[in-house]
């Protein structure tokens, strides 16, 4: 059929509807189809087009249909198709086809197969008959009723559009409001749930929104766009509307409705999920089909051993896209028409493997067996592998096992590796042995640099392994581990769904468009002046903890939060809104649910309970506690039960902050120190949707809304670097490391030559240790405390760096690889610092004078389009860099002391204070610094800074003098020195 239009039409509905038709014929090879001539109501098909698909594909059964049936051949089809689509939902009948007797079977749609090898095949998939119709009057009730667009498959309806002319003053809301108020599904076969078209669409020229199933007005609607510039909607199409990707090829890929993708879609991807009672037919959204077709089609092209990144958001619905990637990678074929991966494997980080990721791709599986969870031992992990089952889920722990580590001739087949959740544990001992597991064989070698090189190439890339890495929030490390290298020589992720979009399309709430701020004033006062045990960094991180777990302060910030809650959150979601307090410590945790619980109770406050998260066991004022002892029920319960009315405020430390999916939070009360990835992971527990319009609030007791904002900033649209990091400075490492007087290389060589030869049996191991001891005596005989200190971080360095560096490149250097392991056998062996013994201050030793709690800001934190950082590439995996504001203080500071004393300083005098401050930040101080605001441990790290300098300067007077008597200088370089300790522990 072919339209005309005047001028006068050009704004009309029909000139876009005509244009899609247009576009589907032409382009795609659809057929258009009369409906007052073709459409069939009762069974919503085009049965012409039916028996035309089944007469001409299958001409035998066919003819025993009709040698059978004879005049009722047709009726008796059209009665079993009819039947099939009642009992089961319309992809799965066009899957599996339908069977009549005498032994009749009837394929309703032909899929592309995997390969080329069945020239037959590939004929059946061709002759898929895809034909559209417009202005479809589907109902019986009301012949007036019509649908502007239907698509079918051999005459079965697969999609309608409702399509809107933005030229008109209509759009998508309002295709929306159509299909809500005018499309009752009661009694129409074509829009039944299940039975009829299995997707409907609202479309407009800029953008596009579906459903899978009519309600009348509880029809939720989801969007359908591909982004702009890093947000919702859809980009410019020259000479095209936006939207074009629905009915035309682009470069970036093919149609939506084209026979490639649609018969993909409903032959892979639809999935009917059924849990609790419910149904919910799944249609992928457009970010998680084109992301996995991608990637299929780059790994065909490319073949096994890529990396492949793919960033995308809290609320994309990861685990259905990691789901059909892993079924769907498995029956990949490669242009010579072999399989490409002989397994999958769906590694997490998790040591609880994540339960939903788990029952998702076990129930995308269309075939028994294929899918093996590994919920037992790693014995059952070798056995999987070992066996060749297609798809594996397991932690990435159990690959650091024994049981793993005899495995061995798997280099010869090709593995996909699916990681959930991609971060820098990806690049610890586990992954190591993940990779060694599978490439490992034998090797015939005696020579041992032979072996060194061995040892150092399975670090690195694998021609056997892909790695397809899945993260909402990449670190630098994650980005160059997995990221592809593009125009500009950094790397990026190969597929992004972003923050910024997720939050625009509503798929996740903005969890920063409510932000309020408190800030604590400490005032202490000690009972006994110049008590000694005051003195020191350790003594210091124990008063800021009293101070904070003083139930003065608790007390107040409890009374904020349960006032907070009971006046802005109760009311939201119908009274079903939660909360979650998240603490700096397990025992601050139980101080809080304590408090919490007695002031609910003194108030009277009926309808409000609150649960306690932490693990363990915590001696608390002679008692002992455990989660399950506080609650009164086991651990493994707690997340159930706050899903139910009786709870609705759960105290946290570290447990809960991420992973933990809980529609309902609606507030979180921070008293922690949060930054970078922790910040962004643990404020999303509160970004999950929850209805229509679900608001959220966070009350800060630690963090500015600036610190927050930075945090969320690089991971807000596409996470980038700053540059690429130099891998080169492994060997700056290296020469550090060789040119101390601890390290000599002949024994590294001698070390190296034992170690590397394998098998190694108790005598081996003394010896081997025996070599490394010498390094260790002439470590221990030194004096130089600082010199010793900084050894000791070099070695971590370049421990941590090599590892990183060995997965990205193919090193060939097997002089690094030596020193790798004997640095790693030194690293342990090295006695630590000594540790002052533990002081507990108590209230006869110090008294909190005065508290004062402040409301700071208050406002929205969210991020606008744009708003984002870069991230910083990686400075010896730990070395704290200087940012361009640190800088800039820096030099300031060497301006003002040259200028103020006449002394002529360069930067790298003053990086001798980066000595001190690396030795002043043990455990104890990294952790009050991270935990406590700065007005709270600045004392404290300010009195450790001052002795550290005495010290570090004992042999320069000039220096030294300065310290000792500008107080000003002194304390414009404490200053800074501790903004730059805060972002490193904050970091670490």
């Amino acid at each position: 059929m072919t339209d005309t239009h005047t001028t006068a039409d050009i704004h009309q509905e029909k000139v876009f509807e005509a244009h899609i038709v247009a576009c589907l014929t032409a382009d795609q090879g659809y057929i258009e189809r009369d409906c007052a001539a073709h459409y069939d109501v009762a069974h919503a098909l085009d049965t012409e087009l039916l028996f035309r698909f089944l007469r001409t594909t299958q001409p035998e059964a066919w003819q025993t249909l009709e040698d059978h049936y004879s005049a009722q051949a047709e009726a008796e089809v059209l009665k079993r198709l009819d039947k099939a689509l009642k009992d089961n939902p319309t992809h799965v009948v066009l899957r599996d086809g339908i069977k009549l007797v005498p032994n009749i079977r009837f394929a309703l749609c032909f899929f592309k197969p995997a390969s080329n090898l069945n020239p037959d095949l590939t004929r059946l998939y061709e002759a898929n008959i895809l034909s559209v119709m417009r202005q479809v009057h589907y109902s019986a009730k009301d012949p007036k009723k019509s649908i502007d667009i239907v698509t079918f498959v051999n005459g079965i309806p697969v999609a309608t559009l409702e399509v809107k002319n933005l030229l008109t003053g209509q759009n998508v809301r309002h295709a929306e409001k159509q299909y809500r108020q005018d499309r009752s599904p009661a009694g129409e076969p074509l829009l039944t749930f299940k039975r009829g078209a299995i997707v409907h669409f609202a479309v407009d020229q800029d953008n596009v929104s579906m459903t899978t199933r009519l309600m009348n007005g509880k029809t939720r609607f989801l969007p359908f766009n591909r982004g702009r510039d890093g947000g919702a909607g859809n980009p410019d199409v020259p000479d095209e509307n936006r939207v074009a990707y629905l009915y035309k090829d682009l470069p970036e890929g093919r149609a939506v409705f084209s026979r490639e993708v649609l018969l993909d879609l409903i032959g892979r991807f639809i999935h009917l999920e059924r849990s609790n009672g419910k149904e919910v037919l799944i249609f992928p959204r457009f970010q998680q089909f084109d992301a996995v077709r991608k990637l299929l089609v780059d790994a065909r092209g490319q073949g096994a051993g890529q990396n492949y990144l793919i960033q995308h958001s809290a609320g994309s619905g990861k685990s259905n896209t990691i789901a059909w990637t892993a079924h769907q990678i498995i029956n990949l074929h490669d242009e010579d028409d072999k399989p490409l991966f002989d397994t999958a494997i769906i590694v997490t980080d998790r040591l609880v493997l994540d339960r939903q990721l788990q029952n998702t791709i076990g129930g995308f599986a269309q075939t028994e067996g294929v899918v093996k969870k590994i919920d037992g031992t790693s014995r059952d992990l070798k056995d999987a592998i070992l066996r060749g089952a297609r798809i594996i889920i397991t932690t990435i722990q159990k690959f650091g096992t024994e049981h793993l580590a005899t495995i061995s001739g798997q280099a010869g087949r090709n593995f996909a590796v699916i990681i959930d959740e991609a971060h820098s544990s990806q690049s610890g001992k586990a992954a190591q042995a993940m990779s060694d597991a599978l490439t490992r064989d034998a090797t015939s070698s005696d020579d041992i640099e032979d072996l060194v090189l061995a040892f150092q190439k399975a670090r690195g890339p694998q021609k056997n392994i892909s790695f397809l890495a899945f993260t909402a929030t990449p670190r630098n490390v994650t980005l160059e581990r997995f990221g592809r290298i593009g125009a500009d020589g950094k790397p990026h992720p190969f597929h992004l769904y972003s923050m910024r979009q997720a939050i625009e399309e509503e798929f996740i709430v903005d969890v920063l468009k409510n932000y309020m701020t408190y800030k604590a004033y400490y005032q202490l006062e000690k009972t006994i002046e110049d008590d000694p045990a005051f003195k020191g960094r350790k003594a210091q991180a124990r008063v800021a903890r009293y101070a904070s777990l003083h139930p003065t302060a608790i007390d107040q910030k409890v009374e904020v939060i349960v006032e907070h809650f009971r006046r802005h959150v109760a009311k939201e979601l119908s009274g079903q809104a939660k909360a979650m307090i998240v603490t700096q410590s397990r025992e601050h945790a139980l101080r809080y649910w304590q408090q919490l619980t007695r002031y609910i109770e003194d108030k009277g406050y009926t309808g409000l309970k609150a649960l306690v998260a932490f693990s363990g066991d915590l001696t608390i004022d002679g008692n002992v506690w455990t989660e399950a002892t506080a609650n009164g029920f086991a651990e493994t319960e707690l997340p159930k039960k706050f899903d139910t009315d009786d709870y609705q405020v759960l105290v946290v430390a570290e447990k809960y902050q991420t992973g933990f999916d809980q529609p309902k939070l609606v507030a979180m009360y921070v008293d922690k120190k949060l930054a970078g990835l922790q910040a962004v992971q643990t404020l999303a527990r509160l970004n999950r949707s929850y209805g229509k319009d679900k608001p959220t609030f966070v009350l800060d007791f630690q963090n500015t809304m600036e610190e927050i904002r930075e945090a969320f900033a690089p991971f807000f649209e596409a996470t980038a670097l700053e540059e690429r990091t130099d891998l080169n400075q492994i060997y700056d490492l290296e020469q550090r490391i060789t040119n101390a007087t601890y390290i000599h290389k002949d024994e590294v060589a001698r070390f190296a030559d034992q170690f590397f030869k394998g098998d190694l049996t108790t005598q081996d191991r003394l010896a081997l240790e025996g070599t490394v001891r010498l390094a260790l005596e002439r470590f221990i005989l030194d004096e130089d405390e600082t010199q010793q200190e900084e050894f000791r971080q070099l070695l971590k360095s370049f421990l941590r760096f090599y590892a990183f560096v060995a997965q990205v490149v193919s090193l060939n250097d097997a002089w690094l690889e030596k020193l790798y392991a004997y640095s790693a056998w030194l690293s342990r062996l090295l006695p630590s610092r000594d540790v002052p013994a533990d002081i507990t201050i108590t209230d006869d030793m110090l008294t909190l004078s005065a508290f004062k709690l402040q409301k700071g800001e208050e406002g929205s934190a969210s991020l606008a389009a744009g708003e984002t950082a870069t991230l910083d590439p990686i400075t010896e995996f730990g070395a704290n860099a200087y940012t361009e504001e640190e800088e800039r203080s820096l030099s300031e500071i060497i301006d003002s002391f040259n200028e103020r004393h006449g002394t002529s300083f360069s930067r790298d005098d003053f990086l001798r204070f980066e000595r001190v401050t690396r030795e002043i930040m043990d455990e104890d101080m990294t952790e009050m610094v991270r935990n406590n605001p700065a007005d709270v441990v600045y004392n404290a790290f300010s009195q450790a800074f001052f002795e550290g300098m005495v010290k570090m300067f004992q042999n320069d007077n000039e220096m030294r003098n300065i310290v000792m008597t500008d107080k000003d200088a002194r304390e414009q370089a404490t200053r800074h020195f501790f903004k730059r300790a805060q972002r490193a522990a904050r970091e670490g």
